[in-house]
């Protein structure tokens, strides 16, 4: 296990070891690089092609400089992923990853007329490493099984987006003819409302189909909400007016939709499994430690109250570095729940100018955080009497969020310090 103390201990051994110092502007055809000494000064510039023989050629560029040193290079570059940053450090080469914002601020040092193209972008990249490298964090090289975890996670980020636009799509087609169908399934985004859809496209139909068929499609579905005869009183109704030609348009829509939505919901579950699987995956014999740690963390994850798959793979994937690290300043930041202070002149004594919303974070990881902390909650007793008291003193939802959300973010990291999961009879906050 990689302590915090050990981490920084690495941190200041790379410090003193860089020799040299290379920055990577990546493009989608090729990348420029750029090679400075301690001066400063340019050394040596190159473009890669982005591919297989360009990487070897980069790495095989990188080991003729440093006399077969990897460990005394250090590459910056502004994307912590990518082709380049796999092969950099697999090569065990030293990367990080520079924010195209800090990039951009960094570029004012050297031109302040606001020049820029990519022989320029990979100088400044490889000067801001070698002047103030103590900013920046080294990446390190996550393990097959976080890679396939992440991908799933993505994914099915993904497919829920489209699953809910085509849902809204088949809703607003019948909102426009036949609104009772959304009184049984308000969102319209039930398999078994597809299916019914199927048997009765129209209100016409509908209003022919017998109970029995109905009873039989609820009872293949397994739905007890709805009985059949309360199905049926609502095709008996008066339906709503339609001008010609849209009752036949939109149950053609209808027709494609409802097999995109099933191959969406289908692909969804999938997801679920195989994520699933993947964090109750028990390493074997033959597993890093890198594999085994992260197995323990998991365990850790999910035994926090509102903290499930989803939420745990989240954490897992996307702030890995700061877990393994077990440095909670950088989870909170990476999280966007450390907020962003301001003081300046007069504006200093007003309390609401002091802080703001921390817009640079992980988008996916603060949104998971957000879902554990309404989970919390929820759920939890001493989380939802941490979220009333806050409000009880008059703090806003934000402000209140950010503190149940930093004393979850403290919990965790005290779990994974002390190797244990959470025990509810333990917990005195």
């Amino acid at each position: 296990m990689i302590g915090l103390g050990r981490a920084r201990a690495e941190k200041a051994m790379m410090l003193k070891i860089l020799r040299w110092w290379v920055g990577i502007d990546t493009g989608e055809e090729e990348h420029h690089a750029c090679l400075v000494g301690a001066d400063g000064q340019r050394l040596e510039e190159r473009r890669i092609a982005h591919s297989g023989a360009g990487m070897l050629e980069l790495v095989a560029w990188l080991n003729k400089v440093s006399g077969g040193r990897p460990g005394e290079v250090g590459v910056a570059l502004e994307s912590p992923h990518g082709a380049a940053v796999d092969v950099l450090l697999e090569n065990g080469f030293r990367a990080f990853s520079i924010n195209p914002k800090q990039a951009d601020r960094f570029r004012d040092r050297h031109t302040p007329a606001g020049s820029k193209d990519d022989r320029l972008d990979a100088y400044v990249l490889a000067d801001a490493l070698r002047t103030d490298q103590h900013l920046f964090r080294p990446l390190r090289p996550l393990s097959p099984l976080v890679i396939r975890l992440r991908a799933w996670l993505h994914t099915e980020s993904e497919l829920k987006q489209e699953y809910r636009r085509l849902a809204n799509r088949l809703r607003c087609l019948l909102c426009r003819f036949f609104p009772e169908l959304l009184e049984l399934s308000p969102a319209a985004d039930e398999p078994w409302l597809w299916a019914l859809l199927e048997k009765a496209p129209n209100p016409a139909v509908a209003a022919r189909l017998r109970e029995s068929t109905v009873q039989r499609l609820l009872r293949t579905h397994r739905i007890r909400r709805w009985s059949a005869s309360a199905v049926i009183e609502r095709f008996a109704r008066t339906h709503l007016p339609a001008a010609p030609g849209i009752i036949a348009a939109s149950e053609d829509s209808i027709a494609v939709l409802i097999p995109r939505l099933r191959l969406v919901h289908q692909q969804l579950k999938q997801c679920a499994l195989k994520s699933e699987e993947l964090l109750a995956h028990v390493p074997d014999a033959t597993a890093s430690d890198d594999e085994k740690r992260e197995h323990r963390d998991v365990q850790i994850l999910l035994s926090l109250p509102g903290a499930g798959r989803v939420i745990a793979g989240t954490m897992l994937t996307e702030a890995s570095q700061a877990l393994v690290s077990r440095d909670y300043h950088a989870l909170r930041a990476q999280a966007g729940a450390a907020p962003v202070a301001r003081s300046t002149g007069k504006r200093h004594r007003r309390h609401n100018d002091l802080v703001l919303m921390r817009r640079a974070c992980n988008h996916r990881l603060r949104s998971a955080v957000f879902c554990w902390v309404n989970l919390a909650v929820q759920r939890d007793p001493k989380a939802r009497a941490l979220y009333q008291a806050h409000r009880q003193q008059g703090h806003s939802f934000a402000r209140t969020v950010r503190a149940v959300a930093d004393r979850l973010l403290a919990m965790l990291i005290a779990l994974l310090k002390n190797d244990c999961v959470y025990d509810p009879a333990r917990r005195t906050i």
